[in-house]
Formats: structure tokens, sequence, C-alpha cells
């Protein structure tokens, strides 16, 4: 439930997929859903347009389970968490219900707040420190993601964090992406170390997973086949990270369909790896993504 009162018009909350809790929201420049397991966005439509963001027709919608698509909020620790293979891939936030702390009409803007604090739960996992993270979501021509992590602890805190929006494609072997020429990138298919760009376009060609290091400005997503480009914006972050599983690790994933890889494409808002993020007491970091799309 919310906490500061009544819900604008243009935002109600509802019994989602697995009865799980959504908002719906419907502004005049876009429409979205988010559902409070996780803070995740899982559908946003700006007016005129598809809807940008996928989710897969396999996602589980269940307490403790990871919803596939939209917009996780992977924190405080990003993949598996080394030593501890019982730990949730991604961390805890996008498996731990959210609380609505309001919604307010700006413009033809509607904003969504929701907040996480730390709990018994958290507390006994992996990362056991005091924390207040809030999600804010801008739903309009643009979407954005502010992802905000407030040290409420006596202890420096480090963490990892990323927004792993999954983008609609409509074919992701015909995509380019631009905005990562001449950055360096980690290929965790690879090797450790950095590897070299390649000039130009960076077009997917078979599994991939890199994580590229301190990016400089916007990715595009030149989509020929959906007939647009997606662009996106991130702030506070020293990552990016691209991931598409492709066909044979796509037929392993029990949430994802078989023929799902090709219409996806991740593009990730992150401080992860050597851009993780260290949180004096009391001090706070802001992480936002922004998406927008345009005709091709």
């Amino acid at each position: 439930m919310s906490t500061l009162g009544a819900l604008p018009a243009s935002v109600r909350l509802e019994p989602g997929a697995g009865g799980l809790p959504r908002l719906v929201v419907t502004g005049p420049a876009a429409s979205a859903e988010i559902y409070l397991h996780g803070a995740q966005v899982t559908r946003w439509q700006p007016s005129g347009h598809d809807d940008v963001l996928r989710l897969s027709r396999q996602s589980r919608f269940a307490e403790g389970t990871a919803i596939r698509g939209g917009v996780p909020i992977c924190f405080p620790w990003f993949g598996a968490l080394d030593g501890h293979p019982d730990a949730p891939s991604h961390g805890f936030a996008r498996v731990t219900p959210w609380t609505v702390h309001g919604a307010e009409e700006t413009g033809d803007d509607v904003v969504v707040t929701l907040g996480l604090t730390d709990s018994a739960a958290t507390r006994a996992s992996h990362w056991p420190h005091a924390f207040h993270a809030t999600a804010r979501i801008t739903v309009g021509a643009q979407l954005a993601v502010a992802l905000t992590v407030r040290s409420t602890g006596d202890r420096p805190v480090t963490f990892e964090e990323a927004l792993h929006a999954y983008l609609g494609v409509g074919d992701v072997r015909r995509v380019e992406v631009t905005g990562l020429e001449g950055v360096r990138y980690v290929d965790k298919l690879g090797g450790p170390e950095p590897v070299d760009p390649v000039p130009g376009p960076v077009r997917l060609t078979g599994p991939t997973d890199r994580i590229y290091l301190a990016p400089s400005g916007p990715t595009t997503v030149d989509d020929p086949v959906g007939g647009r480009r997606l662009r996106i914006t991130g702030q506070g972050s020293g990552t990016t990270v691209l991931w598409n599983p492709w066909a044979a690790k796509a037929a392993e994933m029990a949430d994802l369909g078989d023929d799902e890889w090709t219409g996806m494409l991740c593009v990730e808002t992150s401080n992860v790896g050597p851009a993780a993020v260290r949180l004096e007491p009391g001090a706070s970091h802001t992480m936002t993504a922004t998406f927008a799309v345009a005709p091709r």
C-alpha cells in the first residue's frame, strides 16, 4: 500500500500475474506497469509506439523468484556472488517486495516512488548492512529509473548495482549498437582481462555478456527490423553491460522461451566490477537510466 495517502487517478494498485501487486500507470504520454516485487518496471509504452521493454512469455511471477524481463533492479551484487552459490543471482532487491512511497503527476509525466529498507532477512544474507534504497520511476515520453542507495549503518559499505533492461528488438542479429566504440570491455564468456574494442558499431553474432568499462555517453540500439532506435542514457554509472544468451543458453533457461532471445537485447546501466560503489556511513549514491525511442 502507499505510505503517502491516495494515489493519483493515473495510477492504480491491483493484483498482477501470480497475484503479485502491481501499479498500472496510464499517463498522458505513456502507460506502464510496475510490480512491487523488485520495484520492477515490466511494461513501458510511450504514446504512438509499441512496447519498448520485453517480458518473457514464460516469466515466473512468484514470491522469491525473479521476473524475467522489463527492468530488474540488481542490488547489492551483480551476477553470482563469489563463494556463495546459495545467494540469489543479482542480489536480493529484485526478489523482495518494495513499498510504495507515493506517486504524483508532473506535466505529462507520472512519477512513482518505491522504497526498500534492510530487514532481518536482508541482514541475514551475505550483505548484512543497514541501508535504504529508493526507486524513482518517471513514466512519460521517456522512461527514467533512478536508484538511490543510502547507507544508514555505522560502517562503510560496498555494493554493485544494475538496471538490467530487457529491450524489445525486431531481430537481435541485425541490431547495431553505437556509443560503445573505443570502450574497453570485460568479456565474461572469455577471460578476466579487459579486451580492446573493435572499431565501429557493435553487432552481435553469438552469446554476448560484456561489461564495458567507463563508457562516456549514451548507448543507441539501431533496430532495422523493429523500425526504431532506442537510446539509453546513464547517469551515476561507471559500466554498461551488454547481454544476450543466444540460442543454446536460452534453451536451458526455464523462464525464457527457446525463440525469445532473438527479440531482446539487454543494455544495462550499472556499477559493477571495478565500478562498485563504496559509501561512507550516512552517504548516498544515485544511478539513473533514461530510455527514449525514436523512429529509424
